[in-house]
């Protein structure tokens, strides 16, 4: 670990500047999360087990949601689980991070995959500001949304509405911040809001998890557009 540390930092200060304000938002709907777990009756160990050995905030909201609302624990499982299978193909896109590193450090590694960390991964071309970029993105996120799940646990049902204090908003908020400028590209931002209407539209019909990968399907036009002028 510690030649993760010695591993130069990133070098603008805005991309240092950036993943902190995604901790912060991160550790911000933790909060919420935790909260909402306790008030939804499910023990305080429980938020707090799937925080650290599960780390996936948007399967983990599903999976409390489904079995507040009364639903199968299995598909509470199944609808989680569904949704962190993008999380194979993000994989892919920041392996070399992890190449030629201990089994256990890649181990940790995988485990501190998100989309935040892939996204601050994959703008760097340096290797080393990769591994940067990844630990100090990976890390950041595991610390700071485990210290607001057991921040919200603690305060336990005094919280149920996260909207009343804009928690469900934070963190949406910064990601949209952080993608503006990759939307200048025609190809990217076309991307973007076909896939956006995809989500939207299957969103009425399909289940939770079915909706985000199905607004994969934008990426496509783009991709063969590329080829063709290539």
């Amino acid at each position: 670990m510690r030649s993760i540390w010695r591993t130069p930092v990133l070098g603008p200060a805005a991309a240092t500047r950036d993943i902190a304000l995604v901790c912060l938002a991160d550790g911000l709907v933790g909060a919420s999360f935790g909260a909402i777990s306790v008030a939804a009756g499910l023990p305080i160990w429980v938020p707090i087990a799937m925080s650290l050995f599960v780390f996936a905030g948007a399967a983990q909201f599903i999976l409390v949601g489904v079995l507040a609302a009364g639903g199968n624990p299995l598909a509470a499982v199944a609808s989680a689980l569904l949704v962190n299978t993008r999380l194979i193909p993000l994989g892919f896109s920041v392996s070399d991070t992890l190449t030629g590193t201990s089994p256990l450090k890649k181990l940790l590694g995988t485990h501190l995959i998100t989309d935040e960390a892939v996204a601050f991964t994959v703008l760097e071309d340096e290797p080393h500001r990769r591994r940067s970029a990844f630990w100090m993105c990976g890390l950041g996120l595991f610390v700071a949304w485990n210290i607001g799940v057991v921040g919200g646990v603690a305060v336990g049902g005094q919280i149920t509405d996260t909207a009343a204090l804009g928690l469900d908003a934070a963190f949406p908020a910064v990601l949209i911040a952080l993608v503006m400028p990759a939307l200048r590209e025609a190809a990217t931002r076309n991307a973007a809001l076909i896939g956006a209407v995809i989500a939207v539209a299957a969103a009425l019909v399909l289940p939770p998890g079915l909706p985000v990968l199905l607004s994969l399907l934008g990426v496509f036009p783009a991709f063969f557009a590329t080829n063709v002028r290539a």
